[in-house]
Parts: C-alpha cells; sequence; structure tokens
C-alpha cells in the first residue's frame, strides 16, 4: 500500500480529520505496507463482478462492511455518496460553478495543463498543499486540510485506474467536513491492476496454494479475537453500523453501484452456507464508467438510492454456529457449478476427485436468508442498438463506417 507522496498528515490536520470520521484511514495511510503483488493478482484472477465475490475451491468469499469497519476504521451507515457538478447552481444552496466553488475553498486554481475535464493531477495537489506553512492561520490550515482529504480520499479510498488524478466531485463535502462523517465509508472491492512483467512465477505459485487450499484452512471470522476487539475504534462497534455488515443492500459511489452481497457469505458472519440464491447482477449499473457526463445525482439512479435507504429492511437473519464453513449441499452444488481451480492439473496432482468431507454433513443444511429481489436493468441504448440490427438505419451506419475505415 502506497502512502500519498508529498502530502504529510500534519497534526494540525487531525481536527479536521476526526470530525470528517476519516483519522483512523490518515493514520494508515502515513505508513508503509508491504504489498504482496502476486498473491493479490492471484485472488483478483478468483473475483467474479457477477456475483462481486472471489471464488475459491472451497466456496465463495467477499470483502464485506464489516472488512471496512475492522480494517479502515470507517463507519458504515450514513447518507449515500452522490451529487453533481455541473448543476452546482441547480442543486446547492448558493450555488456556483464548479470551479468558482474550488477556488473559494482552496483559494487557488490549478493551471489549465493540470486538469482533465473534472480531475486534478496528483502533482499538483503535492506541489500546492505538500507541506502546510508553519504559523498558519486556522482557515489557511482548514484550506490544507481539505485539500489532504481530497487527496486522501482521491488516491486510497476510492482511486481511479488512472492513480494519479484527484477528481472534485469531493468539493460539496470538503465544504462541510463536520457533516461529512455522516457518509457512507465503505464500497467494497476496489479496482488493482496486477502488473505484467517477471512475477509470472511467483503468481503461478501464490495460485497454486489457493488452490490446494481447504474450508478448514480459511479463517472465516478473523476478527472475533480478543485482541482485535481492542484495538478497534469503538464508533465502528455501535449497533447501526454492525447491523449493516449482514445487509444486502446496494454500496453507492456516484454512479458505481455494487452489491454487498452477504448471502452468498454466510460463514464469515459465523453461518452455514446452504446453495445460494441467483447472483443479483446489475450489468446496467457496472457498465457505467462516468465518461460522458459528470451528472449523478440521485433523480438519475433513484431506485438503487431507495435501496439504500431502506436498508433496515434487507438484513439477514440466520443461525450462528459453532462450525461456520458450507454446509454438505453446499459443497455438492459448488463442486457441479464453481470453477474450483485454477491451475494446471499437472502441477494439482488432480485433486479433484477428493470426496467431500464428511464433517461438512455435520454442519446441517443451512438456508439462505428470505430477501428482495432486484431484477437487472438493460441498458436502452444497447437493447436499441441490437433492435436496428440488419435494418436499413444499421446498414448505413455500417457502410459509413466501411468508407471511413477505407
Amino acid at each position: 500500500m502506497r502512502r500519498q507522496q508529498g502530502m504529510r498528515l500534519d497534526e494540525r490536520y487531525v481536527p479536521y480529520l476526526q470530525m470528517a470520521g476519516l483519522y483512523h484511514l490518515a493514520r494508515l495511510n502515513d505508513r508503509w505496507f508491504r504489498l504482496d503483488e502476486p498473491l493479490v493478482s492471484a485472488f483478483v484472477e478468483r473475483w467474479h463482478p457477477e456475483t462481486h465475490t472471489f471464488h475459491m475451491p472451497f466456496g465463495e468469499c467477499t470483502i464485506t462492511l464489516q472488512d471496512v469497519a475492522y480494517q479502515l476504521g470507517l463507519p458504515v451507515d450514513g447518507r449515500y455518496v452522490s451529487g453533481c457538478l455541473t448543476d452546482f447552481h441547480v442543486y446547492i444552496e448558493g450555488g456556483r460553478p464548479a470551479w468558482q466553488w474550488f477556488h473559494e475553498l482552496l483559494v487557488v486554481l490549478p493551471p489549465a495543463n493540470q486538469i482533465q475535464k473534472f480531475a486534478v493531477n496528483c502533482t499538483w495537489f503535492q506541489e500546492t498543499f505538500g507541506e502546510c506553512p508553519e504559523g498558519a492561520d486556522e482557515e489557511t490550515v482548514r484550506r490544507f486540510a481539505r485539500a489532504y482529504i481530497m487527496m486522501l480520499l482521491g488516491t486510497q479510498l476510492f482511486a481511479d485506474k488512472s492513480g494519479n488524478r484527484i477528481h472534485i466531485r469531493w468539493l460539496p463535502f470538503v465544504a462541510r467536513l463536520e457533516e461529512m462523517g455522516a457518509i457512507v465509508g465503505g464500497r467494497g472491492w476496489s479496482g488493482y491492476n496486477p502488473g505484467i512483467s517477471e512475477k509470472g512465477p511467483w503468481v503461478q505459485m501464490a495460485r497454486l496454494r489457493i488452490d490446494l487450499l481447504q474450508a478448514r484452512d480459511f479463517i472465516w471470522m478473523p476478527y472475533s479475537t480478543p485482541d482485535i476487539l481492542q484495538v478497534v475504534h469503538p464508533e465502528v462497534l455501535e449497533p447501526r453500523h454492525t447491523m449493516l455488515w449482514q445487509c444486502v443492500t446496494s454500496l453507492i459511489y456516484f454512479a458505481v453501484v455494487e452489491w454487498h452481497q452477504v448471502d452468498r457469505v454466510l460463514p464469515q458472519f459465523g453461518g452455514v452456507q446452504p446453495p445460494p440464491h441467483p447472483a443479483l447482477n446489475i450489468n446496467f449499473l457496472m457498465s457505467k464508467d462516468e465518461r460522458g457526463g459528470d451528472c449523478w445525482f440521485p433523480s438519475h439512479l433513484q431506485h438503487w438510492h431507495l435501496h439504500w435507504e431502506t436498508r433496515a429492511d434487507h438484513v439477514l437473519r440466520f443461525d450462528v454456529v459453532a462450525d461456520p464453513r458450507p454446509s454438505h449441499e453446499f459443497l455438492a452444488w459448488w463442486h457441479q457449478h464453481g470453477k474450483r481451480f485454477l491451475s494446471p492439473e499437472m502441477y494439482l496432482g488432480d485433486p479433484r476427485g477428493i470426496p467431500i468431507p464428511a464433517e461438512a454433513t455435520q454442519r446441517g443444511a443451512g438456508r439462505v436468508p428470505d430477501m428482495d429481489r432486484v431484477d437487472d436493468v438493460p441498458d436502452r441504448r444497447r437493447v436499441e442498438r441490437r433492435a436496428r440490427v440488419g435494418t436499413c438505419r444499421s446498414d448505413k451506419r455500417n457502410l459509413a463506417c466501411r468508407f471511413r475505415i477505407h
């Protein structure tokens, strides 16, 4: 895990970070962590966007809001993260153009060569706000703290694939730091692009190690030990937050909507996993990449915002057992339908014939908790394009494309 290069955690920022609920994350960011890239790459191979889970030899596991709470110290209950930049004058009281508001909050504007649409190069942030001046007045410290928080959110918590630009979509949030702690802290698994390099053999070794794992080797509930409970931030353990750890709901980050699909990973919460319901796949929303616009206001995705607003109605109820591993019924289903192994058979010694362990029959059948189903929403543009195939309109477009190519 990399730190924010050139953005030192100044002690004068601490009150503002605490106000925004980001102090624990900032402390983590101020340290270096070793990252086992081949191991991460091997896990990325097992990530399935249809289910938002890692497909392991013995079943599924995923990153949950519980992980966000324990590892990042972020509370998870609050308002969804959404908004709009172009139409500030419509949606924001006392509205103003986005860059005018940027200048009012940070007292400086980046030059044109440091801006790409509504994103600013990280290097400009680092050079401009890297060191808060000694003896700075409170307003200056607050301004530098705002810049630090934008950098923290844009590069560590919600980084894009570029990894070198900060989007100014965070202006409405850093403008009111005292309200920022009320927004939702987690989004789930964020993108990671494994490097293509000489690490290939190490990735193969990590892949094989995962392929040979069995359910008894996997620590399903890593946060249940007393030494972990002693150091976790007490606020994240408040009932209104812990309740959502077991909630099947939509995680909203502007135009991106993902599922917190914990019904498929009940052993991570002490339950017995039965064969799951079909995946809550939302191809229409997963295809959104925010290109071509900067409006993500609730009216555009109202259905999903309402789903988050009723999150308390989607908390799963199930029995917690002493042996929270997949049931015999689930393993039989998983061996038939799951993609269990990624290594070539010559490396595995072909463990595919290993029978389901006898102790799995002692865990009971388990039951998928009842929950509301949410249908996928088709992308109308794709549907219309498919409908035009073979028509005069599509033939004319294809002909025009051929002329442009030649």
